[in-house]
């Protein structure tokens, strides 16, 4: 829902925004299943829409959030200017996936803390937060809530459902689990699984915050606390994961903070507990930044649902018979220099799916980013996504004019 711009607001110098934006809020009292066995009710979803659903109500397009991303892909706030959606880049009106023709929604996934009900909401059963108590989520439940949210908008079937990274797994399972509901499925720097590193790399994440003396147990809501030097070290893991070492090497180098000659570096030359790299400062300050605004508790039920999704595992590890009941076209995007999520992880989904001869377009983007990269607007990668979903637009258009 767009929001009149009020008298004072400075507009964003990107004339294509969305412009200014209002989350919105709904409320489901019915129990939603989870795959563990366990069930939540009386949880609410928090959601943008940008654009205009059309007559028929076939224009819409689902975008599935990251790890540390939320509803808010595009525009700003009134009351925070400075405060750009995520995906901005992406989404607006005559952007690669352009508001003027297509319905957009975002959607928090549930547990997260960025609105939803999540481990820092209070659990009915006792008027405390959920804490360590909130019940664990895999992807797939992510997928069925939205469905009921896509329920009460009204939208039947999406034009397309759209993520990158974990978003892109979601993406996947919508396809798997509604094959009937998305047209076009849209999986960015994604895979089908996590390897096992990537699985370690999130529990060295975890043990980090698990171990901070302020976590109490996940119960640090009671203390009035924070594990802020944990989560300050799992984000430092992430982003020195996230990040190429190509661009790293480009933007800090070896460089030291101090130090003016070698004859000063030889003086002074002795352990410190001081950042010395420009690397270490940079590592630092994204780490402090995301202790003041992501919750520890949902850092460790988010990447635990990295960690389960594996479509394949029901289906004897076989990934081809997993996305057998897809239906939609698929457009799968990778880049050279994501280590994280190697463009073989991507190839994997494309060969299964040529398998049961689904419609695929492969993309294996040449940029220097890292994983990184499908947030940042890289031409050749923009161009790939305009052009798709300008024929999806073409189509909606045309089924439209019958």
């Amino acid at each position: 829902m767009n929001q009149p711009i009020p008298p004072n607001f400075q507009p964003l110098a990107d004339a294509r925004s969305v412009g200014v934006v209002q989350a919105q809020r709904m409320r489901f009292d019915e129990a939603l299943p989870l795959r563990s066995g366990a069930s939540i009710s009386g949880y609410e979803l928090v959601y943008e829409t940008y654009g205009t659903l059309n007559a028929a109500r076939t224009n819409a397009v689902l975008i599935c959030h990251a790890l540390n991303a939320s509803h808010h892909v595009a525009g700003v706030y009134a009351d925070d200017p400075g405060n750009t959606g995520w995906w901005d880049n992406m989404v607006g009106p005559g952007k690669p996936v352009d508001t003027e023709r297509f319905f957009v929604i975002g959607v928090n996934n549930l547990g997260s803390c960025f609105g939803s009900t999540g481990p820092m909401s209070p659990n009915p059963a006792t008027g405390r937060p959920y804490g360590p108590d909130f019940p664990v989520l895999t992807v797939e439940d992510w997928v069925h809530a939205q469905a009921r949210l896509a329920d009460r908008l009204g939208i039947e079937r999406f034009a397309g459902v759209m993520g990158g990274s974990l978003g892109g797994m979601q993406a996947l399972a919508w396809a798997c689990l509604y094959p009937q509901r998305v047209a076009h499925c849209v999986a960015i720097a994604s895979a089908p699984k996590l390897s096992t590193q990537n699985i370690a790399f999130n529990e060295v994440a975890r043990r980090a915050i698990i171990t901070d003396p302020d976590f109490h147990g996940g119960r640090f809501y009671d203390h009035d606390v924070v594990p802020k030097r944990g989560l300050q070290v799992a984000r430092m893991i992430g982003h020195i994961t996230y990040l190429s070492d190509d661009v790293m090497a480009e933007k800090f180098g070896r460089t030291l903070r101090r130090h003016s000659s070698d004859a000063a570096l030889r003086s002074e030359y002795q352990f410190t507990y001081d950042i010395e790299f420009e690397i270490e400062s940079y590592l630092r300050y994204q780490g402090e930044k995301f202790s003041s605004y992501f919750d520890a508790n949902t850092y460790l039920l988010i990447t635990r649902a990295l960690d389960y999704f594996d479509p394949a595992l029901a289906h004897d590890g076989d990934l081809a018979r997993a996305l057998a009941q897809a239906t939609a076209d698929f457009l799968v995007v990778s880049f050279t220099t994501d280590w994280r999520f190697s463009p073989e992880r991507s190839r994997e989904i494309v060969e299964a799916l040529l398998v049961n001869g689904r419609r695929v377009t492969y993309a294996e983007v040449d940029a220097p980013h890292g994983h990184d990269a499908f947030l940042l607007e890289d031409p050749q990668y923009m161009a790939v996504v305009r052009s798709w979903f300008g024929r999806i637009a073409d189509a909606v258009a045309q089924t439209e004019a019958v």
